[in-house]
């Protein structure tokens, strides 16, 4: 047991520096405390031949310099099987519902490796949301990779909750969901455990929490653990997975704090050096196989609602479609949040994927909501009616577009007193066109917010 040895030099916060002057230990091992096998640490990175920089999980108060630590020749598990739908666990599978524990007979490691180029599917299918403005502008593809993008307060969570509420309800039995809630309130926690809990798809839910009062290696590790339990129900259930991240982040901005420790030199706009491989890392697992989909849809929180952010920006490439939530739009009273010209690109905005009718009609939809950007110059200035015939024309329709994209969630139903709609992607679209051609010119704009079909305008 000797030469597997090491002590502690020197801690930093969760950063601990560790020498093991023999058998040097793997990166990702699992190390103890000798007189105090409690303290759970994980190796991280080289800092010199022999010196090894560790990061604390558990117990980190109760580490010292000098201290005796085992190296146990083993990396980080996650508990997996069918019984974590409608659980709530940590990342070392512990219960957070206050249920009974759950079963770690089968563990999966945290760091599996991402499908080879042959698994991996490239099938063209979209994901119905029956979210109007989602659906009609920025089309999932199933197996693809959904990011909505906003600042604090806009409404990110709750259209997450709302995406999987639809889809899980709508498919019961053939897709299931993993949230992985990073670096978020344990409020927030509550509040989507309970209106899962509410809406009956709680039992096709996977849920691991990491709160934001948590160290920041357990906020960084728990997204790879949930990465896992998605890989779990895909390859060995073979079901359809969702995977929601909220938020990712948080997961960036832990992987931050812990290079912070280890005194790396920051990259551009002062992010760890790594971030580019650990957005890597995690999206190249976050992949649909021959077998079954895997659809990911992530909350990026925008610090300073900077989109040009470097963090934000390293998300991107990974992205099949973007949703852009706008605080001005949701001072508005329009919700969902969403900045339709900012949020117009979507890899299935493609007429071979979603017909030419739909694709024709979210162009002239874009169009128009463009047009109305620079009349609405015009109308602050010198009001509606300087404007020609056909400008007011397009303007009226413009802002019937914009308030008919509203929509009331089942997600918030308690909250508004109003009872959640799911619509059918053939219908918005047939419904945007008849605004275009001007079937509801004689409507007023306020008949058209928050309803669902276009058919329920009373004529």
């Amino acid at each position: 047991m000797e030469e597997v040895k090491g002590r502690i030099k020197s801690i930093n916060g969760q950063i601990v520096e560790v020498i093991f002057p023999k058998n040097k230990p793997q990166l990702y091992s699992i190390i103890v405390m000798e007189d105090d096998p409690s303290v759970l640490m994980q190796v991280y990175a080289a800092s010199e031949e022999t010196i090894f920089y560790c990061i604390v999980l558990e117990n980190e108060t109760k580490v010292y310099r000098g201290a005796s630590v085992i190296n146990l020749n083993k990396v980080l598990t996650i508990p997996v099987n069918k019984n974590l739908l409608g659980r709530v666990i940590d990342l070392f599978g512990n219960p957070l519902d206050g249920l009974e524990p759950i079963s770690k007979d089968k563990t999966f490691n945290i760091y599996n490796k991402a499908p080879n180029y042959l698994q991996t599917s490239t099938a063209k299918m979209l994901l119905e949301t029956g979210i109007k403005v989602i659906d009609l502008f920025s089309p999932l593809i199933k197996g693809g990779k959904l990011g909505v993008f906003g600042g604090a307060g806009v409404g990110k969570t709750l259209l997450l909750t709302e995406i999987m509420h639809n889809i899980v309800s709508y498919d019961k039995g053939k897709t299931i969901s993993v949230f992985a809630g990073i670096g978020e309130r344990i409020r927030e926690g509550h509040e989507l455990h309970k209106s899962l809990k509410d809406a009956n798809v709680l039992p096709s839910v996977a849920l691991i929490y990491a709160n934001m009062g948590q160290n920041p290696a357990i906020r960084f590790l728990t997204t790879y653990a949930a990465v896992t339990i998605a890989e779990y129900f895909r390859d060995i259930e073979k079901n359809d997975v969702l995977f929601f991240i909220d938020n990712a982040f948080r997961f960036m901005q832990a992987g931050n704090e812990i290079s912070m420790l280890m005194n790396a030199i920051p990259s551009e706009d002062g992010y760890q050096p790594t971030l580019e491989s650990e957005m890597s890392e995690i999206h190249e697992r976050l992949v649909s196989t021959t077998s079954n989909f895997l659809s990911s849809i992530e909350a990026i929180y925008v610090p300073n609602d900077d989109i040009l952010d470097q963090g934000i920006q390293a998300l991107f490439p990974y992205l099949d479609s973007t949703i852009i939530l706008s605080r001005d739009v949701y001072q508005q009273g329009i919700l969902p949040a969403v900045d339709i010209l900012s949020s117009s690109y979507s890899k299935a905005l493609n007429p071979q994927i979603i017909g030419q009718k739909h694709y024709e009609v979210a162009l002239a939809a874009q169009s128009l909501l463009k047009k109305a950007v620079n009349l609405e110059r015009i109308v602050s200035l010198v009001g509606i009616t300087e404007l020609s015939t056909q400008d007011q024309l397009d303007y009226s329709r413009a802002k019937k577009l914009q308030n008919f994209m509203t929509q009331n969630f089942f997600a918030s139903q308690n909250q508004t007193g109003r009872s959640g709609a799911y619509i059918k992607i053939a219908t918005t679209v047939n419904d945007v066109n008849d605004i275009l051609i001007g079937k509801y010119d004689h409507v007023s704009e306020d008949k058209f917010m928050f309803i669902g079909s276009a058919s329920e305008i009373l004529l």
